[in-house]
């Protein structure tokens, strides 16, 4: 039998499922949902493509990286504030206060606010700040080989934390009520139809560049590197790598996506709060990751829309128990799907093949009798006896 070209290697159907399906999710998203749902709808869809980015990260560092974090809201909330306080000071216009100092009693503009009157500063600061606190925290904890449920209970911590400061930050941040009322948003009008799905299309976009940089991230050398961390982080030590330093990579970028995920999520709802940013939020896109799946990237952005839209459709209908049937949706995710809701596919596969294995039709073929075939002198060791000895 002849072998397949480089031709037919390129054409190898199972080369472009993955292009095809992401051409097919793009049509979904820029072609199908403007044109069929509403402006209400595609305000949710918004929403929802924001928390997507969010998951993106946690895929990237708890799904290839073994790095559970739960508390991705800190830097959600980094990126959302940075956003936030030039869009107030923008409002306000020169030399006047945002409406929240006025109503607490702040009779001159604090000191940090003063550089986001600048666009370029606050998007320089949506990247930087939650990039920049990430970083030390990662080489601080990674450093000293905090892993595992420790390092997931001081995010959660970082998380609590952040938002007692503040809650406690009236005149700085507008404490419990956060930062809220936006207008415009870089020459938009968020009152305006037109302009909302303007901000919808720059909200997937971002959300397809992330996840293709995280995808070609994945496949590069550092990304094999972060697996083979995840599964043995002790034997990638005695090889020469420093865990360390790929952890907190990343952790780093993790916390850049989600620092994004705020600032588009502020002119999208139009608010941003310590209510968004705490314990509960931050546990809800890692039950949002877990339940798309999280050994892939693609099934992190699954379950925050999934999630998200079930969230949307039981508080519309269940007004009462909505709380108790996304608690079951995850329960149920769970137990009958642990690699998520992308994985069923696998799932079913495996099940078919171990129910009815395979048999050859060929007479005398040694599958059709069930009797293993005798291993010829010289030859490689079969496929199955390397799957085991690779598991």
């Amino acid at each position: 039998m002849s072998t397949p070209g480089l031709f037919g290697r390129r054409l190898a159907p199972g080369r472009w499922r993955g292009p095809v399906a992401f051409a097919a999710v793009a049509l979904l998203l820029l072609a199908v949902a403007p044109a069929t749902l509403s402006p209400f709808r595609l305000e949710l869809l918004s929403k929802y493509l924001c928390f997507a980015i969010a998951a993106l990260g946690i895929g990237l560092a708890w799904g290839k990286g073994g790095m559970l974090t739960l508390g991705q809201g800190v830097f959600f909330g980094l990126g959302g504030y940075a956003m936030a306080m030039h869009l107030k000071l923008a409002e306000a216009g020169p030399g006047e206060l945002p409406d929240f100092m006025v109503w607490s009693g702040v009779d001159e503009l604090p000191l940090l606010w003063e550089p986001f009157r600048q666009p370029w500063f606050a998007i320089l600061m949506v990247v930087l700040l939650p990039g920049t606190v990430a970083a030390l925290l990662g080489l601080l904890v990674f450093g000293r080989r905090v892993r595992g449920a420790y390092f997931a209970i001081l995010t959660q911590a970082l998380a609590a934390a952040f938002v007692i400061w503040l809650v406690g930050q009236q005149g700085l941040t507008g404490g419990t009520n956060g930062l809220t009322n936006f207008t415009s948003f870089f020459g938009l009008d968020l009152a305006s139809d037109a302009d909302r799905r303007v901000l919808y299309f720059a909200v997937a976009v971002v959300l397809g560049l992330l996840y293709l940089g995280f995808r070609q991230l994945v496949a590069s050398r550092y990304g094999k590197l972060l697996i083979a961390v995840r599964d043995g982080e002790d034997r990638v030590r005695f090889l020469g790598y420093d865990p360390a330093v790929v952890k907190t990579i990343a952790f780093t970028l993790s916390a850049i996506s989600a620092g994004i995920a705020g600032a588009l999520f502020v002119p999208v709802v139009g608010i941003i709060s310590p209510a968004l940013l705490g314990v509960v939020p931050s546990l809800e896109l890692v039950f949002a990751v877990a339940v798309g799946g999280r050994y892939a990237l693609a099934g992190a952005v699954l379950g925050a829309v999934l999630l998200n839209y079930a969230k949307t459709t039981f508080s519309e209908h269940y007004a009462d128990g909505w709380l108790y049937l996304q608690g079951a949706l995850f329960i149920a995710v769970m137990a009958f799907a642990p690699k998520g809701v992308i994985g069923l596919a696998g799932q079913l596969r495996d099940f078919v093949a171990t129910r009815w294995p395979r048999t050859s039709s060929v007479p005398g073929h040694p599958a059709a009798s069930g009797t293993p075939a005798a291993p010829t002198p010289g030859a490689p060791p079969s496929t199955s006896a390397e799957k085991e000895v690779t598991v």
